[in-house]
């Protein structure tokens, strides 16, 4: 007899996860460089290609897109240094639309949104470490509690 699958309360849920800022950056980040998978080549693009395809007004629109995820690290409290590389990363991508033909097919390759979310990403985790490896831990032990609670009421339930 096969066993029902162990599902697991998140009551505390809020304490698991990024924060808010970070998680918008990255639905962002994923909608602008990384929603559509072209069908015969696979590979992701993203709003950001596809309007920048119209000249000058997409690649505005699309630089007050990419400037809303630099917006959103600094209300997350990265340092300046980091706020620093993402302007510089949006500025290139920026740049490169300019470029006709050129900066479209760059575009494709350059995922300035992603690299800005990643050193959100690698800042928050070195930030948090230690919070982070806490609550691991104390799910890790929630999780191993309850795994021989099963397993003792399975022993228990097989015994005539």
């Amino acid at each position: 007899m096969a066993r029902e699958p162990v599902v697991f309360e998140q009551n505390d849920q809020a304490d698991a996860m990024a924060p808010a800022e970070l998680r918008k950056a990255q639905d962002i980040a994923n909608l602008l460089d990384t929603a559509i998978k072209l069908p015969i080549i696979g590979i992701p693009v993203g709003l950001d290609s596809i309007i920048g395809l119209i000249p000058g007004v997409g690649d505005a629109s699309m630089l007050l897109a990419s400037l809303r995820i630099v917006y959103l690290g600094k209300k997350l409290g990265a340092p300046e240094h980091i706020q620093s590389k993402m302007l510089r990363n949006v500025m290139i991508d920026f740049g490169l639309g300019f470029i006709p033909l050129v900066g479209d097919v760059v575009d494709i390759f350059y995922k300035a949104n992603r690299k800005n979310v990643q050193l959100l990403e690698r800042w928050w985790i070195e930030t948090h470490k230690s919070d982070v490896d806490q609550n691991t831990a104390k799910k890790f032990a929630e999780w191993e509690a309850r795994m021989a609670e099963l397993e003792k009421s399975d022993t228990n339930s097989n015994t005539p």
